[in-house]
């Protein structure tokens, strides 16, 4: 079924605001079937423009949509109204993950010899370089260093591990903890083409002004945590601080989503 059919079928509701959205909840949790059909009736369409980017992927979007609206159950099931954030902030994770989870378990395809091979090279060069710099190396870097292009660093790189979240921490020691995020950034580009821009968009959000600044011009403008200090009036040790707190709140959100 073509987008557009998709979206003439869903049911037209109004957008729901914070307050009456939490009210509902809080009703659903208590029961209250005609409120939890209520929700799901209202957030058909927050599904629909997370299922369009999922496109000519080999699914029919109807069978995707339905999929994302398992997982739009699943966060109004398990959405606690103690969270200080809002509810779609909640729901985005939750969708895109159960749908990743279906395009993953689903998938057929296995990881080519070939693949298999540049994923070692790579892992080789990863532990070369990070002896040469004393420190992870960037997707850049790597490439670089094995001749290959930066794209194909990075779906080797996928193709061979299994699906993790983005602040997985990778390596610590007397510093700041390495996430996988640090890895893969491009130290040449700030932006994340490969990243879940919505999703993460939604979650910063969540942040006090000053933490959402902070992952901002660490993670998005490739400012270092001097920079950041200057510009806050902040001393390096408090914006480390603060950095790993909004960092673990993202990862504990993030991860919520994906565990569904």
């Amino acid at each position: 079924m073509s987008t557009r059919l998709v979206e003439m079928n869903l049911p037209r509701f109004p957008l729901l605001g914070d307050k009456e959205m939490r009210e509902l909840l809080r009703r659903a949790r208590a029961g209250d079937k005609a409120a939890r059909e209520k929700l799901i009736n209202c957030n058909l369409k927050l599904v629909f423009n997370l299922v369009r980017r999922f496109q000519n992927r080999g699914y029919e979007l109807e069978d995707l949509f339905q999929i994302g609206c398992i997982g739009l159950m699943k966060a109004i099931d398990k959405f606690d109204l103690s969270y200080d954030v809002k509810f779609s902030t909640y729901a985005v994770p939750m969708i895109v993950g159960e749908i990743r989870r279906f395009l993953r378990d689903d998938n057929p395809v296995k990881v080519s010899r070939s693949v298999k091979e540049t994923a070692y090279r790579i892992q080789q060069a990863r532990e070369r370089l990070t002896g040469r710099l004393g420190r992870e190396p960037s997707v850049g870097e790597v490439a670089a260093e094995l001749g290959i292009s930066r794209e194909d660093v990075v779906m080797a790189m996928e193709a061979a591990q299994a699906p993790t979240s983005i602040y997985e921490t990778l390596h610590q020691d007397d510093g700041d903890p390495i996430y996988l995020l640090d890895q893969l950034r491009d130290g040449d580009e700030g932006e994340l083409p490969w990243l879940d821009h919505i999703t993460v968009k939604e979650l910063l959000m969540s942040l006090p002004e000053r933490d959402r600044k902070i992952i901002i011009w660490r993670f998005f403008e490739d400012k270092t945590q001097a920079d950041v200090a200057r510009r806050l009036g902040l001393s390096q040790v408090q914006v480390s601080r603060l950095e790993r707190q909004a960092l673990k709140k993202l990862k504990e959100m993030m991860r919520s989503g994906e565990e569904g």
